[in-house]
């Protein structure tokens, strides 16, 4: 047993973040735990790697969801990043804050100090931007943001259509509003990718008063009268308990935050006691109000211009691009999974964007598969606002045991006419004139699905995790504004896992604002 100012469970994009600041003080004894390993994988930092993290034991839980009854039966892979950096260490790399009305909406819904304003300086507070300081931007901060180091003749003739059809090219998502095309900024530097680890833990490793410990499944938060004082974790075979004199703080994300706090005996009573486990503090929503965004990977054949899938069918085409990525980390293996954004509304008499599209030089049959033997792109759609509401739970009380994961998708007639419009738009954007000269045919979902209720069938046929898990420890549900958990002094929540919304975009950038106000919390209350 070993005593600490602050034990941090959790070393992702949160929980790295936390550890670099709380630690700044060389009087706070700062301890990490991270269940996966070490971040020492070269495909961690190549960006194309997330192929090859992804689906692998070794960076990803390989968690899955149960069947899911609005996707036709279908159990999809679950993703979550198993080293340090967590799922920054194998997700697309894209930095995507939302819109300044999803924190404008926690702020109304009774959460002081989360509206876009209060969070905007946060945000700034670690970037580096590529383009310097500015009113939206931060500079000199550990998070490097830059531009996408390559250029696709298809992926310009989309965002012509868009035009044609209606969306404006803009400069930045990242300015409150994101309605519009351009293409995503990426967390890399100079062509490799820039995790949460390397961003934040990696520079202060040898920092005496902060302590990292890998492999280490954390079982439960001690609790002593109404307090959390520590927290019992397994390292290897060995029992360890670690003991905090200031605060414990879960950062494992929206899948292992709740699942740590109903092992804890925090969550719902009847069902903890089902389990074996005393509860000690009755909060039925751990683990409720589950959101993601489900993605459409629309997808078209094309002739008389180049795309990823016959670049890469060669050896030869393979040589080249790896070439191409040594000499001058450009190309291809600089890529992140998405290289094109559009927010676009799917009823003009929406206030603000409901579909964000991820567009690729690409196509393939589904994630981690081959691409397909033909000239092809992507339209990847997703309802950045889905009304469906899942769960995560725990199966049991050993750590080991894989938690129930049901998000729940599409299980609403607004979520399924959403979905119905999505396709119906991007139809539209390909038959605009900027990309009638490539001669695209549909190939997903397929031109057979016309009605609607043919397009809500496709939606269920074809939709899939874009890995954007959020809200099952909520403010104003399980947490309050502060982050502190409802009855458990010297307890929070710092990661995705608060968001009583989810953001209408990627979630790895709301992730570390989180943290980054979140630590400004904690050391604020031990003064």
């Amino acid at each position: 047993m070993d005593e600490f100012e602050y034990v941090v469970v959790g070393g992702g994009s949160a929980g790295c973040l936390l550890a670099n600041r709380l630690s700044a003080d060389p009087r706070n004894r700062v301890l990490l735990l991270e269940a996966g390993g070490r971040d020492n994988y070269i495909w961690i930092r190549v960006p194309v790697g997330y192929l090859y993290c992804i689906g692998n034991p070794r960076t990803d839980w390989c968690l899955s969801t149960e069947a899911e009854a609005g996707l036709n039966g279908r159990t999809l892979r679950y993703p979550r990043g198993k080293v340090l950096g967590g799922s920054s260490s194998i997700n697309g790399m894209i930095y995507m804050r939302g819109q300044a009305a999803d924190y404008d909406g926690w702020r109304q819904a009774g959460l002081p100090g989360w509206g876009w304003d209060e969070v905007l300086p946060y945000f700034k507070r670690a970037e580096d931007h590529y383009e310097g300081e500015s009113d939206f931007h931060g500079a000199g901060g550990e998070i490097r943001i830059e531009k996408q180091r390559l250029r696709w003749e298809i992926l310009e003739a989309f965002r012509a259509a868009a035009a044609e059809y209606g969306v404006p090219g803009i400069a930045d998502f990242n300015t409150g509003d994101n309605e519009g095309s351009s293409f995503f900024q990426v967390t890399q530097r100079k062509g490799w990718r820039w995790s949460a680890s390397d961003a934040f833990l990696k520079p202060v490793r040898g920092r005496a008063n902060l302590e990292v410990v890998t492999g280490a499944l954390v079982d439960r938060v001690l609790i002593e009268d109404g307090r959390a004082v520590g927290i019992a974790y397994r390292l290897g075979t060995e029992q360890r308990t670690a003991r905090a004199r200031g605060e414990v703080i879960l950062a494992a994300g929206a899948i292992g935050s709740p699942a740590i706090l109903e092992r804890s005996g925090i969550g719902d009573a009847i069902r903890l006691r089902d389990l074996g486990i005393a509860p000690v503090a009755d909060l039925p929503d751990v683990g409720g109000n589950l959101q993601d965004h489900l993605q459409l990977r629309c997808a078209w054949r094309v002739s008389g211009v180049a795309t990823l899938n016959q670049r890469a069918a060669t050896l030869f085409g393979k040589a080249l691009i790896g070439l191409e990525y040594l000499t001058r980390r450009t190309g291809p293996m600089a890529m992140a999974p998405s290289q094109l954004g559009l927010f676009v509304r799917s009823d003009p008499r929406l206030v603000s964007a409901d579909l964000e599209y991820h567009v690729q030089p690409l196509s393939l049959e589904a994630f981690g598969g081959l691409l397909d033997p033909w000239p092809a792109f992507t339209a990847s759609v997703c309802n950045l606002r889905p009304e469906s509401r899942g769960t995560t739970r725990i199966t049991a009380a050993d750590p080991e045991a894989p938690p129930s994961i049901r998000p729940n998708y599409l299980a609403t007639q607004g979520d399924r006419r959403t979905a119905a419009r999505a396709i119906r738009i991007t139809r539209e954007i390909v038959g605009q004139p900027a990309l009638a000269k490539y001669h695209p045919v549909e190939v997903r979902p397929g031109t057979e699905f016309e009605s609607e209720e043919d397009l809500e069938r496709a939606a269920a046929a074809i939709g899939t995790t874009i890995f954007h898990p959020a809200g099952t420890a909520a403010m104003g549900r399980v947490v309050d504004a502060q982050l502190r958990v409802k009855g458990i002094r010297a307890l929070r929540v710092i990661d995705a896992s608060v968001m009583p919304t989810i953001t209408s975009g990627n979630t790895n950038a709301p992730t570390m604002m989180i943290a980054e106000k979140g630590a400004e919390m904690v050391l604020a209350a031990a003064r």
